[in-house]
């Protein structure tokens, strides 16, 4: 059987990885070695913080949700609890778009939710 050389994959191959850690500093976007081992690691880091984001932002929402509920004389939890009784499907990044731009849209929601309360 003939042998088989791959130079020009590996070569290939490294080069693609370079070509990905342009911007690293230091020797991390030098040698093959350490650039290919701070990629792995930030291809790690990338995967695992596109979900820590959305828990992140549902947790902004919740606590700009229930600093403008307080102000009109509700904690958060009977505000969505108000909201799902009354039939109001609002999602969170909604309700905390409106209590940071529109506080009269907002109180109005707040009404709602208290009435459906009683």
């Amino acid at each position: 059987m003939a042998r088989v050389k791959s130079g020009t994959t590996t070569r290939r191959r490294h080069a693609k990885t370079l070509r990905l850690v342009k911007g690293y500093t230091g020797v991390n976007r030098i040698s093959w070695r350490r650039a290919n081992q701070a990629l792995m690691k930030a291809m790690h880091y990338s995967y695992v913080h596109r979900r820590t984001k959305k828990r992140d932002f549902r947790q902004l929402w919740i606590a700009r949700i229930n600093a403008a509920a307080r102000l009109n004389g509700m904690s958060y939890s009977r505000l969505i609890s108000g909201l799902k009784k009354a039939g109001v499907e609002i999602n969170r990044k909604m309700l905390a778009e409106l209590a940071v731009r529109d506080a009269a849209a907002f109180t109005e929601l707040v009404s709602v939710a208290r009435s459906a309360q009683q």
